[in-house]
């Protein structure tokens, strides 16, 4: 008589598959779903006998789910339509961390949100954990916390401390030409100031400026003008300050020195070890002339570039009539590198990039989030602020991982605990702001899954059926 245990092993298992794939495709359209697949596995073999060659007689009794595996393959990443940048998706490999009541987890869905206090968190409100950034600075070497957006912030306003201009002085002009260049710079309470810079040719290769606001915003200045001297080749003479004759020194070409007639000597040749006189040689006073120091085999030629520059200082407007705080800002000629910024060539006047360092107060209005998972917070004037950096997490065996509901997986003994690190390193994938993972389910793979699974289910059944026949006449055999 038939084992009706074995049949209905069969049908058990078949039910997990078939819930399985049902499952699959319930979750076609959840964000980042990973999809299952389920293994089976014969139950213990009974051994009736030997047969007359010594092989085993050996009859199964079942069947048994073995193993439901997870595919972690990723699924197609979709730009948002709508840019949301609290969209965001994985691609390669490792999980954002969330955290609810303690409790920590690992995710593929981005499908973020940002609540009212500024928390970033998931559908469900659990807590996205990241890196802090303070000033500006990401701190990795700490655990992974909550990450908070200024929602609701003003960020203050701040007085223009630098300036930096790129321009070219017409080489051919006559003296007494002027050109002015116009840049907007701000107070200490975010007020802006259209500040003009006028240059005047006053002789060959020499120009005067000053620097100047609109009548009536300020009642004073200091340090508002200046010269500005060009070699001949055009190129800006920075400002110099006097060093002491390097007596009897090592020098190297490029080396500068203001000689005794106020112009900027640049060592252009050496020969020998190049060291200096003991002391200063008879200066050439010509810009471009040739001066040798010392003779035989120590010659080091110095060129005469001209007189140098002056910049005296900041330059500081006082009386501001908004009632601002002096304002007092820095003119770096080479714009914070070491090329000056301003030529005289023979070509017309002109202006180039004017920037400066301060800015107006500006309201939060969103952020944004680099590939290696940073958050820029981004306000209305203009400015950004670091926040912080998403955390991201890989672990040994993806497989040990546990499916907790909610997108959510939490670590096992067999999976390993997550190690956190940021996107981009150590095997972890990139960060896609405004993008969303969607399911890895093939719908067509799954419907032909689903085709085995129920006719596994119809011959199961017909086995249970067949069995009850049997059963029925075995049990009429005794009446």
């Amino acid at each position: 008589m038939g084992n009706f245990s074995i049949a209905l092993s069969g049908l058990e298992a078949d039910t997990t598959a078939l819930n399985t794939i049902g499952n699959n495709l319930a979750n076609l359209n959840t964000t980042a779903y990973k999809g299952q697949t389920t293994s089976f596995e014969d139950l213990f073999h009974q051994q009736l006998g030997e047969s007359g060659a010594g092989d085993p007689i050996q009859v199964g009794s079942g069947t048994k789910v073995g193993s439901t595996t997870t595919d972690f393959s990723e699924g197609t990443l979709l730009p948002d339509a709508n840019g949301n940048t609290s969209d965001m998706a994985l691609d390669g490999n490792g999980f954002f961390i969330v955290e609810q009541n303690g409790q920590q987890s690992l995710t593929r869905a981005g499908n973020f949100t940002v609540a009212n206090n500024g928390s970033l968190t998931t559908q469900d409100g659990q807590f996205v954990l990241g890196y802090p950034a303070t000033n500006g600075v990401v701190n990795t070497n700490t655990n992974p916390a909550p990450i908070t957006l200024p929602v609701g912030a003003t960020e203050g306003a701040q007085a223009t401390q630098n300036i930096s201009v790129t321009a070219n002085l017409n080489s051919g002009a006559t003296v007494g030409t002027t050109f002015t260049t116009p840049i907007k710079i701000y107070d200490s309470l975010g007020q802006s100031h259209q500040a003009t810079i006028t240059y005047s040719k006053t002789a060959t290769n020499t120009w005067s400026y000053s620097v100047a606001l609109p009548a009536g915003d300020a009642t004073g200045s200091a340090n508002a003008t200046g010269t500005l001297s060009f070699d001949t080749s055009g190129n800006l003479i920075p400002p110099q300050t006097s060093p002491t004759w390097p007596t009897s020194s090592a020098v190297t070409v490029g080396t500068t020195v203001v000689d005794s007639n106020g112009n900027v000597e640049k060592v252009t040749s050496i020969s020998g070890t190049g060291t200096t006189g003991a002391a200063a040689p008879a200066w050439g006073t010509a810009q471009g002339a040739t001066t040798t120091d010392n003779t035989g085999a120590n010659q080091v030629v110095w060129t005469n570039l001209g007189p140098a520059s002056t910049v005296p200082g900041p330059i500081t407007f006082t009386g501001l009539a908004d009632g601002a705080s002096n304002l007092s800002f820095n003119w770096n000629l080479d714009g914070g590198g070491t090329t000056p910024l301003i030529s005289q060539l023979a070509s017309a006047n002109s202006n180039g990039a004017t920037p400066q360092d301060g800015f107006t107060s500006g309201n939060y209005t969103g952020f944004t989030v680099d590939p290696s998972g940073v958050i820029e917070a981004q306000f209305s004037n203009g400015n950004s602020e670091t926040i912080g950096q998403v955390a991201v997490a890989n672990v040994a065996n993806v497989q040990g991982l546990v499916s907790v509901g909610g997108n959510n997986f939490q670590t096992t003994e067999a999976s390993g605990q997550f190690v956190a690190g940021v996107a981009g390193t150590g095997g972890r994938g990139t960060v896609d702001d405004s993008t969303l993972e969607q399911s890895n389910v093939n719908i067509s793979t799954e419907f032909s899954n689903l085709i085995v699974a129920q006719r596994a289910f119809e011959a199961n059944s017909k086995t249970v059926t067949t069995f009850d026949t049997i059963s029925q006449d075995v049990i009429a055999m005794v009446r």
